[in-house]
């Protein structure tokens, strides 16, 4: 244990650096590291942290190496490789992981390695073909770097690719070679495929189905947002992760199937070990089970505990849980130490370690619903804080829901699944009932979870913590979960609460604070005084469902600890800047929404005219254009909006052109001594006229656009005069997002540029 303890406390101090050092630094630390391990001083746990840093250092730099050069990003690129996992086939557009076998650009072997992240979309002169798992393609594609959006309670791409040793996303040229070079005879993933259509072509389109197949096969793309929000607020996303629960039940019934067999024929047990043979199916059981479910970290974590309890139970080794976590971690550590960026690698180790701490070993004999709900009990407290820490949410009912869902799953669902879409490959008229009996439960559970995730409170969103907010909380739940005995244990509630205090300066009376939002090609801003919040644009909605108000937006509402929002102002109607404004609504359903062009959204909306003001905090907003909307037409009816207090502005512009910023300029005049302007259409040569920044005399010019857009946006033209003129420039391509402090006495400042001030050493 103090082995596993001490490489992953290595492992973890990785993380934490903002750049990796020199190879001959991490030669150094393994040299002294081994040193010390073999010296076996009282220092030998030291040796094994250094040992740690040092075999993380160089497996992260070697996974970070692998990513596609800078050279490369955007270039025709011709790659052959195969199909690795479930491919996600939408109306739209089909997204698919691929191994890398080789890689050409103009003929010529190119560095590209590792493998990518692509999408497969339809056009008119277009057609997706089928992509299976496993098969082998040669494709005309063009790629990028991996690269996310980095915003407040924001999901961290550039993290996850590099735990996924993704080294490149991007999409598959309209000219592609689409023919497969084949695909390999024996698949598990292909099996997988089968098995969770099998599912779906038994039981229809619905919740029963899509849920079905996570849970039992851990197709966890079948399921929508709408299923995954219910799973959330009742707090069962453990049971549709496979996890060690699936693994061991499977496991479990190996060994039932096994003793069934001694009772037939007990002569058996005379020529083969009983302990032998139950052991090993028991194992085989669930590394089989686990082979057709993804082999998640989850359930490897799963595979190795058991398999190191059975090996030490064969060898007559007594060997407590704790060991075979231990060794589990170990052998993770040893495979992979960057599992260490996944939530699920804290979720599924912290989990167990924290069942066999308050259950482990008390030597009580209670019912088994005493010990679920003491199970319930200490896995939501000890997990709360991982689970704010990655999530920013807890399910409070979670452990009600649990209650009942866990034996509905576990004793009658997840195994007549399971067998009924095995079955269906061979014996359809056996499994397709099967199937069918497992869907009415779920359908059934589902209909009980979805008024549960209803109930007032169920879902609860809490602040971005700090570091030393998640340490506290973690010693309280530690202090919760002694031993019954120990003296004023209620007090670890106490260490719980600075999780609900924003980690964020209080404002004063004429401050307010701006946070530009990194949105991709597109635009949000959040303007919040002491008391109020405004969200101005949020961001865009795409076909394929991906919605940057639900991804981006609310996250970062949450993680500022904002509880509701006073209006949504929506500049005007297309897409980049109106797609996200019904998941904002629906979050927060109180605000007040304006629009330049109303009549363009999908959500009830005023119109916007000039010359409303009003007053927050001692703080003025005041809407200066259009005068008549009307009159103008496209991007030239954007709802424009000055926020000042006292010599300190923000001008808030949409995509408004040169033909009306003349008139937004004479509404300003006199302008702000101390004014900072959202660059109006991201930057666009259309906007940003000479005329206009010399007469709003900008301090900064903010720019919201993706990376590497292919509108080129800001223009090389605009980016030239901002400098020419004295004016910074800050692009969230470059930056991620910003946040501003305007005072009513002083000029504004950044508070934090996220990509500058937020920069591990896995993110450019």
């Amino acid at each position: 244990m103090a082995t596993a303890v001490a490489l992953l406390a290595g492992a973890v101090a990785v993380q934490a650096m903002s750049a990796l050092p020199s190879p001959w630094i991490t030669a150094g630390l393994a040299a002294v590291g081994i040193g010390m391990v073999f010296l076996r001083s009282r220092w030998r746990w030291a040796g094994f942290v250094l040992l740690g840093m040092a075999w993380t250092i160089w497996r992260a730099d070697h996974a970070l190496s692998a990513r596609l050069p800078s050279s490369l990003e955007g270039e025709d690129i011709v790659v052959s490789g195969e199909v690795l996992g479930l491919p996600r086939a939408q109306d739209e557009a089909t997204r698919f992981d691929l191994a890398v076998h080789t890689a050409e650009r103009n003929g010529e072997p190119a560095p590209i390695f590792g493998t990518l992240r692509l999408h497969w979309y339809a056009s008119e002169k277009t057609v997706v073909p089928d992509i299976a798992p496993c098969s082998q393609w040669r494709l005309h594609v063009r790629l990028k770097r991996p690269r996310g959006l980095v915003d407040p309670g924001g999901f961290d791409f550039e993290r996850y690719a590099l735990s996924e040793g993704i080294t490149a996303t991007g999409y598959v040229r309209e000219d592609a070679i689409d023919r497969t070079t084949g695909t390999r005879r024996f698949c598990v993933e292909g099996l997988r495929q089968r098995l969770s259509q099998g599912i779906a072509d038994a039981l229809g389109p619905g919740a029963q189905s899509d849920v079905l197949r996570a849970l039992a096969f851990g197709d966890q793309q079948a399921m929508d947002e709408g299923e995954w929000n219910v799973a959330r607020a009742t707090g069962i996303p453990h049971l549709i992760a496979i996890s060690g629960l699936h693994i061991a039940l499977f496991a479990g019934f190996g060994v039932l199937l096994v003793r069934e067999l001694w009772k037939i024929a007990p002569r058996l047990t005379l020529r083969w070990p009983a302990p032998l043979i139950e052991a090993l199916v028991s194992i085989v059981s669930g590394l089989a089970y686990a082979a057709i479910s993804g082999l998640g970290l989850p359930t490897r974590r799963a595979l190795v505990m058991i398999g190191i309890l059975l090996a030490a139970n064969l060898i007559r080794r007594a060997r407590a849980p704790v060991h075979g976590l231990a060794f589990a971690v170990i052998v993770l550590l040893a495979l992979d130490p960057l599992c260490v960026l996944s939530a699920g690698f804290w979720l599924s180790f912290v989990g167990v370690a924290w069942l066999m701490f308050c259950l482990g070993g008390r030597g009580e004999r209670r019912r088994w619903w005493q010990e679920m709900g003491s199970a319930q009990w200490a896995a939501s407290l000890g997990l709360l804080p991982l689970t704010i820490w990655f999530f920013g949410q807890s399910s409070l009912i979670g452990p009600v829901a649990n209650l009942i869902a866990v034996p509905a799953i576990c004793f009658f669902i997840l195994p007549v699944a399971v067998c009924g879409a095995l079955l269906q490959l061979a014996l359809p008229l056996i499994g397709v009932p099967l199937l069918k009996a497992a869907g009415l439960a779920m359908q059934a559970l589902w209909w009980l979870l979805e008024r549960m995730a209803n109930w007032p409170g169920a879902l609860w969103y809490f602040p971005e913590p700090s570091t030393w907010a998640f340490a506290l909380a973690m010693l309280g739940a530690v202090w919760l979960l002694m031993p019954r005995g120990l003296p004023a244990r209620g007090l670890g509630l106490a260490l719980f609460l600075p999780l609900l205090a924003p980690a964020r300066h209080t404002l004063a009376e004429g401050e307010f604070e701006a946070l530009m939002l990194d949105v991709g090609q597109g635009l949000s801003l959040v303007v919040r005084t002491r008391d109020h919040a405004l969200v101005y644009d949020a961001g865009a909605r795409f076909p394929s469902g991906f919605d940057l108000g639900e991804a981006a937006v609310v996250p970062a509402l949450r993680a500022l600890g904002i509880e509701d929002i006073d209006r949504l102002v929506i500049s005007h109607g297309d897409n980049d800047h109106a797609g996200g404004a019904a998941a904002v609504l629906a979050a927060f359903p109180h605000a007040r929404v304006a629009s330049g062009e109303p009549e363009r959204l999908t959500v009830p909306a005023s119109q916007c005219l000039a010359g409303e003001a009003w007053n927050w905090n001692g703080v003025a907003f005041r809407i200066v254009h259009p005068h008549e909307p009307l009159a103008a037409k496209d991007n030239d009816r954007c709802c424009v909006l000055e926020v000042r207090s006292g010599d300190s502005a923000l001008l808030l512009t949409g995509d408004i052109t040169a033909a009306v910023e003349g008139d937004v300029a004479a509404a300003l005049a006199p302008p702000a001594p101390h004014t900072i302007v959202q660059a109006a259409h991201h930057g666009s040569k259309t906007s940003s006229s000479e005329a206009f920044l010399a007469a709003a005399k900008p301090e900064w010019m903010l720019v919201s656009a993706g990376y590497r857009n292919r509108f080129g946006h800001p223009a090389p033209t605009v980016v030239a005069r901002y400098r020419d003129d004295g004016i910074g420039m800050f692009d969230t391509a470059q930056s991620g997002f910003a946040d501003l402090r305007f005072t009513p006495d002083a000029p504004p400042r950044f508070i934090e540029k996220g990509r500058v001030d937020r920069h591990p050493y896995w993110r450019e």
